[in-house]
This record gives structure tokens, C-alpha cells and sequence, in this order.
């Protein structure tokens, strides 16, 4: 099937709950091209562990389409809406999608990751630390959540794992949480 590219831009499109392969090949039928990252997991069941295949982006397909072909993208099944801001949709950049194939193709483990940014307000979910909450901060490829006390003005930094932090307060900006006394120190 040949698809042309140009004047054609990536979007993501989000999708209704567990639709995201019918909606990528109900594109691919438009004569559309989408690209559906997968990623390798393993589910656990009362009586088995089995491994699936699935969506990287939960809820997104992202699809090459030109302004014009919008209306054919919108009346896909499964597709609710182009991602985008007021009704201008985003256009996703070719290097973004580039390195997310990068990343599915090189056979290394990949999977979904919260996105924390450095400066954020984070919670410790698991291990020693469980329930402190500080400000993420990265030096040298290494994650660590700084808890500060104001008082003395001064600071402790642990070095944590990725993925035993969540974010704080997300989406409410300006308002900052203090770490409750005596957590400090466990």
C-alpha cells in the first residue's frame, strides 16, 4: 500500500478504551499511515502469567496525515479526537516518533514511564523512604528527591529508583506541600 507523505505532518490521536489496534488498522485501511508502539509485558491471572503485547501510549495511535485529510481521520472507528490545543491540532515532531521506533526496535526492554520532570514535587511509593515527599533532582544520571527544612535552610538528598516515585499536586501550580515533621529523618 503506498502512502504518501508529503505535506503531511504526525498526530496523536486518542482512541476509545482498548481500541487502539482496530483504530490503527481501521487507518491503515484509509490509506492512512499510523504507528502503534507496543511494548511487551507480562499479566498475571489467578491461575497463569502470560505475556501480551500491548500499547505503549494507552489511549493514542499516532498518525501521518495533511490538513485536509483531518475530516477522514476523525470518522475513523475508535478515533475520538486529534490531540492538540483549543482546536488546533499538535503536530507530533519526526524525531520524537523516530526515537520512540528507535527505542521499540532495539529489542531492549521498554515500557511506559510517568513523566516526572527535574524541580517537580514527588512522593516516594515504595522502599525505606515510603510516604516522604520532595523535590525530584537528577546529577549525573543519577535520581535523587531532596527534602529541604526550611527553618535551618538546608537540605538532604537520597538517591531513589524512578520508578518508586509519583508525582505530587500535579495539574495544581503554585502550591507547594512540606514534608509532615518526624518523616524527615526515617
Amino acid at each position: 500500500m503506498a502512502i504518501s507523505n508529503r505535506g503531511s505532518q504526525w498526530y496523536a490521536l486518542t482512541v476509545k478504551h482498548n481500541h487502539e489496534r482496530a483504530a490503527a488498522q481501521a487507518l491503515g485501511c484509509k490509506n492512512l499511515e499510523s504507528f502503534l508502539p507496543l511494548y511487551l509485558t507480562r499479566r498475571r491471572w489467578s491461575d497463569r502469567i502470560k505475556k501480551l503485547e500491548m500499547p505503549l501510549f494507552a489511549g493514542y495511535v499516532f498518525c501521518r496525515f495533511a490538513d485536509g485529510e483531518r475530516a477522514k481521520v476523525l470518522t475513523t472507528p475508535g478515533v475520538t479526537s486529534v490531540v492538540g490545543f483549543g482546536s488546533q491540532p499538535a503536530p507530533v515532531t519526526e524525531e520524537e516518533i523516530h526515537a520512540v521506533r528507535t527505542m521499540i526496535a532495539s529489542g531492549l526492554p521498554v515500557g511506559p514511564w510517568p513523566y516526572l520532570r527535574v524541580g517537580e514535587r514527588v512522593r516516594i511509593k515504595a522502599g525505606p523512604l515510603r510516604g516522604l515527599e520532595g523535590t525530584l533532582v537528577q546529577v549525573k544520571d543519577v535520581w535523587r528527591v531532596v527534602v529541604s527544612v526550611e527553618l535551618l535552610q538546608r537540605s538532604v538528598a537520597a538517591e531513589v529508583d524512578r520508578d518508586v516515585l509519583a508525582a505530587v499536586n500535579r495539574g495544581v501550580r503554585g502550591q507547594s506541600v512540606s514534608v509532615p515533621r518526624g518523616q524527615a529523618g526515617r
